[in-house]
């Protein structure tokens, strides 16, 4: 059950983000824009600090965490939709959730494409995929767990940075290949009935006969 002091936390910071948006394009994703947008909302400095400490970071979560309620929130049942289609739906929901915040989505993920945010926006993804994969019903714990989220999180990842630079059909594109791509392996997979640690055992000694011949490699 959420408190009055967290929902008033949780209430204010979304105003941060409100007020932090508009000032991104002048001031970039910066401790300057946390600052400013606490300012114009008459909190002090150490108030905004107790609620974003880690400045511009926390404020880039926040940002990545609206658009997956946001995804999440225009999304119907997804009962009646093949597995493809529930994927397909759910990432161009993620896409066009973002969308709506196009004039500092550049901004944003050149920030997190930063090597010092890079466990950010691998965590960021990862949080993402896990949302779209549970709506669409997947609620595997084994191997395929992993797999799925890691595989989603790329697609997502690459379709946003497609849709800023080349826009929304070039990235639905992007994502119907790579979709494709993953069906083509689940049903290899399903053929083969290879756990994905066994695929990858399998890779390795195919690769060792390459490199060493038939004798196992030293």
């Amino acid at each position: 059950m959420t408190t009055p002091a967290q929902k008033w936390a949780e209430d204010t910071e979304q105003a941060l983000l409100d007020a932090a948006l508009p000032l991104v394009p002048a001031h970039g994703w910066t401790r300057r824009t946390v600052a400013l947008a606490g300012k114009a909302l008459g909190m002090s400095e150490g108030e905004t600090g107790l609620l974003l400490p880690h400045g511009p970071t926390d404020l880039a979560a926040l940002l990545s965490r609206r658009h997956d309620a946001r995804a999440l929130a225009s999304l119907g049942d997804p009962h009646n939709l093949k597995i493809r289609e529930r994927i397909r739906r759910a990432v161009e929901a993620r896409l066009d959730a973002a969308a709506q915040d196009e004039a500092v989505l550049a901004r944003w993920m050149g920030f997190l494409a930063l090597p010092l945010q890079a466990p950010l926006a691998s965590r960021l993804a990862w949080e993402t995929a896990e949302h779209l994969w549970r709506w669409a019903g997947d609620e595997a714990t084994d191997e395929n767990h992993y797999t799925k989220r890691a595989i989603l999180a790329g697609i997502v990842t690459g379709a946003l940075a497609i849709q800023v630079s080349s826009g929304r059909g070039e990235a639905l594109s992007f994502v119907d290949r790579r979709i494709e791509d993953v069906m083509r392996f689940e049903k290899w997979k399903a053929t083969t009935r290879l756990r994905p640690s066994e695929w990858a055992t399998s890779l390795a000694q195919s690769l060792g006969r390459a490199r060493y011949g038939n004798e196992s490699p030293p």
